[in-house]
């Protein structure tokens, strides 16, 4: 059985990422958009995070280091911690990430990635402690590695936290089962700026079906709660 995934965002009125500030307010800004989100993400708990790529590149700036010389690491999952308080979990198929160290924040970091990867990018990631899990093919099976990761860690909760590209595929899967949208009290109106959900070519209006759980405003910002279910048509 999967972890329960609950999608935790925050954006503005327009579904934006992005503060679409600058200059003077902005920082303080950023901070409170930052604590609004923490809080949440503190009150609804459970076992670990999931992010994509994108937001994994501004949380490590870390270079490609890979041991000079090592065996062939294992296939297809390494896990060099099964008792981490929680998980931070990479979802970098290409293996394009690189880490310093093995927690984010302190949480254990978990990367997963598409069957391509070299061994050389799995040998630097556990040489640095991180744990990683390797799909058999070209594509990352979304249901199948979180039932793994229930299986070999136990985790029984995950907040998919973005950005929008990834909450786009654990959405496509069919793997989320609720969502928690926190709507910031600002416009940001900017074309191309990043959204909450992105799946390209194929639109999700067909295939996820949405159910209010509740409404409630924290200060100024809002707080949607929706129950994910298939979407049934006729």
């Amino acid at each position: 059985m999967k972890p329960h995934v609950t999608c935790l965002m925050l954006s503005s009125l327009d579904g934006r990422l992005g503060s679409g500030r600058s200059g003077e307010g902005a920082k303080d800004e950023i901070a409170a958009r930052g604590k609004a989100f923490e809080d949440a993400h503190d009150e609804l708990g459970g076992d670990g995070w999931i992010i994509g790529r994108v937001t994994g590149a501004e949380m490590s700036k870390a270079l490609a280091h890979p041991p000079a010389n090592f065996e062939a690491p294992p296939r297809p999952f390494h896990f060099a911690r099964r008792d981490a308080a929680a998980y931070g979990i990479i979802v970098d198929p290409r293996g394009k990430l690189h880490f310093e160290k093995a927690d984010i924040g302190g949480d254990h970091v978990v990367v997963l990635l598409a069957g391509g990867v070299e061994d050389a990018h799995l040998a630097e990631l556990k040489a640095d402690g991180a744990s990683y899990v390797v799909a058999e093919g070209p594509e990352i099976d979304l249901r199948a590695t979180l039932e793994l990761l229930a299986r070999e860690l136990g985790v029984k909760r995950l907040l998919l936290e973005g950005g929008g590209g990834v909450n786009g595929e654990f959405l496509k899967a069919g793997v989320v089962d609720d969502v928690v949208l926190l709507i910031w009290p600002s416009i940001v109106g900017l074309s191309g700026e990043r959204t909450v959900f992105e799946s390209g070519a194929h639109s999700l209006a067909d295939t996820v079906g949405l159910k209010l759980r509740s409404c409630e405003a924290k200060g100024e910002v809002v707080r949607l709660h929706y129950d994910v279910t298939p979407k049934t048509t006729g």
